[in-house]
């Protein structure tokens, strides 16, 4: 399909968004420049094809930057420069962004980036992309243009480089990992000679910056599918390359069963267990990411079977609601709990609510503490000691913290 089709009624059902009041007043402010300058491409056009609804849309133009920002202007609607270097700007209408793309070839590339020169040929900007189902393009009054075969692939379901998988890799190493997360999301298998080319360029991925590598990773592990990924990888060699350590697969693929929505940092301490210590640094994971992977490790470890009421909730109030629910899924995953106790463990965090201990650094004070290391000490050993109970209400709270308090005075004398 070379020239432009018309979607038809059955299809173009699927494309609501075209009517969009800020996505039309967008595309007239540019078409006003030149006509017929707009064309709608990538997960936009893919997602409609197959019957998801898109997460944003993004539209490509035969207009240069500059061009782009002066036909903004004078629709009266606000720009922002996000991305002048590679061709992109934010067109702003409705207080909604959408990037706009100059049409783009490459003039040269080295694995991590490409340096670009502007262009009016669409088939030369598909054919710079990855995958042929991300190289659709829709006008704004619904015609298709597909030039390197993308509407059948996305129909089909299929994940397939452009032209040579060899050379579309050489491009941009991080396509490696694409092909993985793409097929994850789209596909029943991957494609064999993507395959092959992924595994034969796999040590190009150490060009690649830590940030990219690691923003790939998480989005691949937060899929539902990300067992079949991480088991593709794995086989095609391309895992080891982002990690070193032994990867339990099928503790991956038990995660995603029970709790598809599981995010990356849980994926990684289901697939890695104590071999992932660092791994958030390698993939530049954030603080609280790193966190709740690290937490997930060191709670599961705290979980067996059998526990009684009690210890589960002293589980709970010791690792937080969060906490526990990723602990109890790590425990699951990795084989330390059943679907049963997994479901009981759970029934508890849903049943019960932890309490907060009722005493603080103020009764203490009142109580003839000066405030300082005595007070913490008193708080303590007070709230250990009421968890330790199961939590009781007052009188016997008060009964608790009293009796910290006068060993703590006594000590103190």
């Amino acid at each position: 399909m070379t020239g432009l089709v018309a979607l038809g009624p059955a299809r173009r059902a699927r494309f609501d968004w075209l009517d969009a009041p800020h996505l039309t007043t967008i595309v007239a402010a540019l078409e006003a420049a030149e006509a017929g300058s707009v064309r709608f491409v990538g997960g936009c056009v893919r997602d409609s094809l197959i019957g998801e609804t898109p997460k944003d849309v993004d539209i490509a133009t035969t207009l240069e930057p500059e061009a782009v920002l002066a036909a903004l202007d004078r629709a009266g609607l606000k720009a922002a420069p996000t991305g002048l270097a590679h061709g992109t700007v934010t067109a702003i209408a409705d207080h909604r962004g959408v990037e706009v793309t100059t049409l783009r070839a490459d003039v040269s590339t080295d694995g991590r980036r490409a340096t670009v020169a502007f262009t009016r040929d669409w088939a030369v900007d598909a054919g710079r992309r990855d995958f042929r189902l991300n190289a659709i393009y829709l006008t704004p009054d619904g015609r298709l243009y597909d030039p390197v075969g993308g509407v059948a692939d996305a129909e089909a379901r299929r994940v397939r480089f452009i032209g040579d998988p060899a050379a579309r890799i050489g491009e941009d190493y991080l396509r490696i990992l694409r092909f993985f997360r793409f097929g994850a999301r789209f596909s029943q298998t991957y494609d064999a000679e993507g395959l092959a080319a992924c595994a034969a360029l796999k040590d190009g991925l150490a060009r690649l910056s830590a940030e990219r590598v690691g923003a790939e990773m998480t989005a691949i592990l937060a899929l539902p599918r990300a067992g079949f990924a991480a088991c593709a990888m794995a086989a095609a060699g391309v895992l080891e390359r982002i990690w070193p350590a032994p990867a339990e697969l099928d503790a991956l693929a038990r995660l995603k069963q029970a709790a598809p929505a599981a995010p990356a940092p849980l994926a990684l301490a289901a697939l890695y267990g104590d071999g992932g210590e660092g791994i958030g640094k390698a993939l530049r994971l954030s603080n609280a990411e790193k966190a709740v992977r690290r937490r997930a490790v060191e709670g599961a470890a705290r979980i067996a079977p059998g526990l009684s009421g009690h210890a589960v909730r002293k589980l709970i109030y010791a690792l937080g609601v969060d906490g526990f629910a990723d602990a109890v899924e790590c425990a699951h995953a990795r084989l330390r709990l059943d679907a049963a106790e997994r479901a009981r463990l759970l029934g508890v965090l849903n049943d019960w609510t932890a309490p907060v201990f009722p005493y603080g650094g103020r009764h203490a004070v009142e109580a003839g503490l000066a405030p300082g290391p005595a007070v913490s000490a008193v708080l303590r050993a007070a709230e250990a000691a009421w968890v330790d109970e199961d939590f009781p209400g007052e009188p016997r709270a008060g009964e608790i913290f009293r009796s910290a308090l006068a060993s703590q005075k006594e000590k103190s004398s």
